[in-house]
């Protein structure tokens, strides 16, 4: 780092770079067919790769978006490994650790003011049970698959169960019901919804049941082994095949039926990729047309419709040539990754339109060689950073915990990679192929030489058509677009006036003020269902769910995990202290808890049993399995010893993902208060988990990556205080984008953390791009440095951001959360970047004066700078 005249400046980087650049554009402006070649080649062979996708295609939901090395992962295991499951002999379904193999259906009355609680109800629901149960799989029927509980299928419903055959009567039994608990067995918050129950005291477990506008069918096969579970999957899959022809052969009048299985949202989501796959030819074809009109001119020779054409096209092959190499390399693909070829497709192009703006600037009589030689040094500085940026977002991205992410990052960074390769090499050979096109005064489609002069005797068609290679002789170079000319006499101008200043200061505020209040409404969490396409038959099923069935929540495991005397009066007081304390929760309901200890200390008073010495404990057990035969599920024992136990939590009150994270975050906190060592789970934690990573991991990759991208800024910018206007640039499109995620109905989840990982990256490019004009302009006051930068790259900046909203555009249009999300947030970014790099930043950089010229370094005296 040097001082340099009125300013300190840090250009020991761009100066040999600029230097390199040169070299390299003269190269290619000398021998332009083998830096066309090789990159064709290079990105056929690679993209032979693609013949590995199907194999490298990994999808699960769970491994995928939720995050690695999350607590309840390891609590399923310490879970399953102290209790085996066993689907073909002693099913329970709230002692499941994994979400179970089945088929469910929610089925809701036709008439909103009915209830279903009646005999015309339950004829249809019979019938549908009926369908379900005559499904014959590919190799067995359910009797054969269904998870069994003392030699029968577990029923799907206990209503449904003690009507027998016979629908009337629920009639019968309806004025003994009682909800949420009925006989003081059967839990029925998850089998009834939209309930109407007759008031009663508060402290009442059960209150008598009235009404009920929804009711859930679950059918649950075996999973205990891989054999099982591959039948089980089988007869789901004929299940989901078979149900809607089914369902319309019932002619059902009185019930309306949403269905869903284990399997769906999976399914659902792996079919989501193919909707986006027309979607990309749209973007092709919308991208290539932008690109051509915004680089076309009203000349035959001078116009830029080939570089234009190919500037596409080079993007395609770096996405080509960058997926081809890791998926030869097996690195995951995951759905998410499916959004890089509309992000490098519509910001691949940006440094092309550079290039175009760059080589317009160079004096039309100079040797091909010496214009691509100062093109390439004057656009060096620009195209580096913006790259360098990128491709350090993407792979500091890579460090998240969720593997979603990580695929998304590794192959739209090394897309980027190819993408600056392949626009300094194969672009750069296609832009000085037509160059010497131009030198030699040819027309851009028929290669035939053409007049320069307008043609008098010829018509006004022939002399648009047919002639061209004009330029300007005052400056030697290219006549400038009419967009640059606007730039610099009258959007420059308007810009640094003191009362435009003074209202972009204001608007600025205005702006942080909105971004910082939506920051603090923004959601955190996926939901599920947003994963599938909007069409889907699951959110049906989802959607009645959550309106009927939301005031129980999950049925929570409580495990000690270790061997403890639970004949010691003292620790059977501390576990129940450990039970009270979880039950004192305000997302528990204590009245529903199951805890196989107090039963045994009530039967073993009632009965004047002695348990307070190990061998009396474990030998009267007898008498717990006959009052409570379940119990035999939840202790472990091995050599008279308890090595394990387990109790339940009934949660409830759980409406939103906050309150989700929340009951973990609550759960787990009184847990560790606790001497006994306990661990709370359910298989929903597993998603759960995210709410508890996901802002931490976010604003982790933020600071990275804003601190990488001052690295470079200061190395790249000559002019240390404009290295800091990026940066806090960048710190300000984060935020705005974040906020505005609020207002745009987008939760902070693994699918927009991606995006605004983005954000650091392409945070950037329109303010470097303007920075460093501003820094590198010769002007002498600081507005006219403001007026000159947007006048050299206000243009191309332009063209960049509108390439990018073409590009992702049609993504809009996709029945997909994730594809939608992209594009809103993508474009929440283009907005607030271009917004940043064409008002906030060149506004900003003028109210300081130390952003000053330093002593120009230049490779020849031809070479412009901008």
């Amino acid at each position: 780092m040097s001082a340099g005249g009125r300013g300190c400046r840090t250009d020991c980087v761009e100066r040999p770079l600029s230097r390199a650049m040169h070299r390299l554009g003269g190269l290619v402006g000398a021998h332009p067919w083998p830096f066309l070649l090789l990159p064709m080649a290079l990105s056929a062979a690679l993209g032979a790769g693609f013949s590995t996708l199907e194999s490298r295609k990994a999808n699960d939901i769970e491994k995928q978006f939720t995050p690695i090395g999350g607590p309840a992962k390891y609590e399923r295991e310490l879970v399953q490994e102290r209790f085996a499951t066993r689907d073909s002999e002693r099913f329970s379904a709230p002692r499941l650790t994994t979400e179970g193999t089945f088929a469910s259906f929610v089925v809701v009355a036709a008439q909103p003011d009915h209830t279903l609680l009646t005999r015309a109800a339950f004829a249809e629901l019979l019938a549908l049970d009926a369908a379900v149960r005559g499904l014959q799989g590919s190799e067995r029927s359910y009797e054969q698959v269904c998870a069994r509980s003392q030699n029968n299928c577990s029923s799907p419903n206990p209503l449904l169960s003690e009507v027998g055959g016979d629908p009337a009567r629920i009639e019968a039994l309806l004025p003994n019901l009682t909800y949420p608990m009925w006989q003081q067995r059967y839990f029925l918050g998850i089998y009834l919804g939209g309930v109407t129950v007759d008031p009663g005291p508060q402290d009442d477990r059960s209150l008598r049941l009235r009404a009920a506008k929804a009711l859930r069918l679950i059918y649950f096969l075996q999973e205990d082994d891989p054999a099982q579970r591959a039948a089980s999957e089988a007869w789901l899959k004929i299940f989901l095949q078979r149900i809607p022809d089914d369902l319309a052969a019932l002619k059902l009048t009185s019930l309306k039926v949403a269905h869903y299985t284990s399997l769906s949202r999976q399914e659902e989501f792996e079919k989501s990729t193919e909707a986006v796959i027309p979607l990309f030819s749209i973007t092709y074809t919308l991208t290539i047309t932008f690109s051509i009109l915004s680089c076309s001119r009203f000349d035959s020779v001078r116009t830029k419709v080939w570089v234009a054409s190919f500037g596409v096209l080079t993007a395609g092959m770096a996405v080509l040539s960058s997926f081809g190499l890791l998926l030869f390399c097996g690195v995951p693909f995951v759905i998410t990754a499916a959004n890089a070829p509309f992000l490098i497709l519509g910001v691949g192009v940006d440094d092309m339109f550079i290039l175009v703006s760059c080589w317009q600037k160079t004096k039309v009589k100079d040797t091909v060689r010496d214009r691509m030689a100062d093109t390439y040094a004057e656009a060096a500085v620009s195209v580096t950073i913006t790259t360098l940026t990128d491709v350090l977002a993407f792979y500091i991205g890579i460090a998240t915990s969720f593997p979603s992410i990580q695929s998304f990052c590794i192959y739209t960074g090394t897309a980027f990679i190819f993408c600056y390769i392949y626009n300094l090499t194969f672009l750069g050979a296609v832009l000085a192929l037509n160059g010497r096109r131009e030198e030699s005064n040819r027309h851009w489609l028929t290669f035939q030489k053409v007049p320069s002069e307008i043609q008098d005797s010829r018509g006004s068609a022939y002399n648009v058509c047919c002639v061209g290679g004009s330029y300007d002789e005052t400056t030697g170079a290219e006549f400038e677009h009419p967009m640059n000319g606007f730039f610099r006499n009258h959007y420059g101008p308007f810009l640094v006036r003191p009362s435009t200043k003074a209202f972009v200061a204001l608007l600025y505020l205005a702006y942080v003020a909105s971004s910082i209040y939506g920051c603090t409404e923004v959601e955190e969490g996926i939901d599920l269902r947003n994963l599938a396409s909007d069409y889907s038959y699951i959110n049906r099923y989802y959607n009645w769910m959550e309106k009927y069935f939301k005031e129980y929540g999950p049925r929570v495991i409580v495990t000690v995990t270790r061997s403890v005397q639970y004949w010691n009066a003292s620790v059977r007081t501390e576990l129940e202290n450990c039970m009270q304390m979880l039950e004192n929760s305000s997302f528990v309901d204590k009245h529903l808890s199951e805890s196989w200890l107090r039963i045994y200390v009530m039967v073993t008073k009632w009965m004047s049993l002695n348990i307070d010495d190990q061998k009396s404990f474990i030998g009267n057990l007898s008498v717990l399995y006959q009052a409570h035969p379940d119990a035999k599920w939840d202790l472990n024992i091995i050599d008279d010893e308890i090595s394990a136990s387990r109790f339940f939590l009934q949660s409830v009150k759980i409406y939103s993902a906050i309150d989700e994270r929340y009951l973990l975050e609550d759960l787990r906190g009184l847990t560790g208060e606790c001497e006994i060592p306990i661990i709370v789970f359910h298989p929903a934690f597993i998603y759960f988990d995210q709410y508890l990573v996901i802002a931490q991991n976010t604003i982790q990759n933020v600071v990275i990556a804003a601190g990488a991208m001052l690295v470079i800024s200061l190395l790249l910018i000559p002019n240390p205080l404009c290295s800091l206007w990026v940066t806090f640039a960048i710190a300000s499109v984060i935020v705005g984008v974040a906020g505005f995620m609020a207002f745009w109905d987008v939760n902070l989840d693994s699918i927009s953390m991606i995006n605004l990982v983005i954000c650091i990256g392409f945070s950037v490019d329109f303010s470097a791009h303007i920075s460093y004009a501003f820094v590198s302009s010769e002007k002498p006051s600081v507005n006219d440095k403001a007026v000159d930068s947007l006048y050299h790259l206000g243009y191309p900046v332009v063209q960049g951001a509108f390439s990018t909203i073409v590009g992702i555009m049609v993504l809009s249009l996709a029945p997909t959360y994730i594809f939608r999300t992209f594009f809103k947030i993508m474009f929440l970014v283009i907005l607030f970047g271009i917004l940043h790099g064409l008002v906030f930043i060149p506004v900003f950089l003028t109210f300081f004066g130390a952003c000053q010229k330093f002593p120009s370094q230049q490779y020849n005296e031809n070479s412009p700078k901008v």
